[in-house]
């Protein structure tokens, strides 16, 4: 009987680190704070820390991308890679005029950012955001992202959150049937 409530404690233990690591999304404040998105005073200077900034955060798939800036004078348009190196704001993916722009994460790999004023792309104001595929939130642990000047390829296929937590309970599952507890 013993035996049965370690290996039912256990078994709790390791079912509630599984939840844990199924992390909610979170909406994130673009370069940390509400004036990050704005006119740089330098191109180098800013694209850096706003790229410094997006390598050290973890972005996962369901977060939201939060920008605050003067709706008058700003934009944020989503861009392809080629668009975002030249700063063509022409044919932008999705383009966001309202000054409090929302831009949820919805699949893995890199997204491109430029800002729709004019001259304000080519002064730096852009962004790489690298986004971690589901198989990054494991619990097995959790690798760095990459640099945004490593990706190079197409992004991978969009997965769901649904599938993180099905996968989740595959595996509890999986081990309630290897501990004979089901």
């Amino acid at each position: 009987m013993a035996s049965f409530s370690r290996t039912s404690s256990s078994l709790l233990l390791l079912l509630t680190s599984l939840l844990f690591t199924i992390s909610e999304a979170k909406e994130i404040l673009v370069g940390g704070k509400s004036d990050a998105w704005s006119i740089p005073s330098s191109s180098s200077s800013q694209t850096q820390l706003l790229n410094q900034w997006a390598e050290s955060t973890r972005f996962r798939i369901g977060d939201t991308l939060v920008w605050k800036y003067d709706a008058e004078k700003d934009s944020v348009l989503e861009v392809s890679k080629q668009d975002y190196e030249t700063c063509n704001t022409s044919r932008p993916i999705k383009e966001h005029k309202d000054g409090n722009t929302k831009v949820s994460l919805g699949r893995a790999g890199p997204f491109y950012f430029i800002s729709g004023a004019k001259g304000h792309c080519e002064k730096g104001q852009k962004l790489i955001v690298v986004v971690l595929s589901q198989r990054g939130n494991g619990f097995l642990g959790i690798s760095p992202a990459p640099s945004p000047a490593e990706i190079d390829g197409p992004a991978v296929a969009p997965t769901s959150g649904a599938s993180s937590l099905r996968g989740g309970l595959v595996v509890a599952f999986g081990l309630l049937l290897v501990l004979g507890l089901f």
